[in-house]
């Protein structure tokens, strides 16, 4: 009778093994299929292209500039901002371009336009500014983009845009 129970006791053993490996084969397959549904999603999401975000750091970089000149450091603080946000952005969702590793290089740069400001400094905004222009074409230039030139703008695109710092009432 011994023999027998422990005959029994081990094939308790067995089936509750048997059946925590089915219950855990059944939830692996559960989220197996989750994770392919959330990859097959995930392939479709959009993701900005790297020219998208080049544009973006354009338009930024024209309005840092007559926002500048105008003396207005709060709107030029925003968007010496709004560039450093879409360089991390880069950093991020554009991981498998040359380029994105070599964004780094706009750092020290970004970093004297930005004392510039923080010091409402216009000559040495002035200075930084030309400073952050070259090495944006040279960074063009390293990754074989030298027919992308940037320059100090001389007219503004934005002409439904004040840049100076007081708020005007629209009539």
């Amino acid at each position: 009778m011994k023999l027998y129970t422990q005959y029994l006791v081990l094939l308790l053993v067995m089936a509750t093994g048997i059946l925590s490996c089915q219950q855990t084969t059944s939830n692996d397959a559960a989220l197996l299929a989750r994770i392919d549904s959330l990859e097959k999603k995930l392939s479709k999401s959009y993701k900005p292209g790297f020219g998208e975000f080049m544009s973006s750091i354009q338009v930024h970089h024209a309005k840092l500039w007559f926002a500048g000149q105008a003396e207005n450091w709060k709107l030029a603080d925003f968007e010496v901002h709004e560039i450093m946000e879409s360089l991390d952005d880069l950093r991020v969702f554009q991981t498998e371009r040359k380029e994105s590793k070599m964004i780094s290089m706009l750092d020290m740069p970004l970093d004297s336009v930005n004392k510039a400001i923080e010091q409402e400094n216009l000559p040495r905004f002035n200075k930084a500014f030309v400073l952050l222009t070259n090495t944006c074409n040279h960074c063009h230039a390293a990754n074989a983009f030298e027919f992308n030139l940037v320059k100090i703008p001389d007219r503004t695109p934005f002409d439904n845009q004040d840049f100076g710092s007081r708020i005007k009432r629209i009539k």
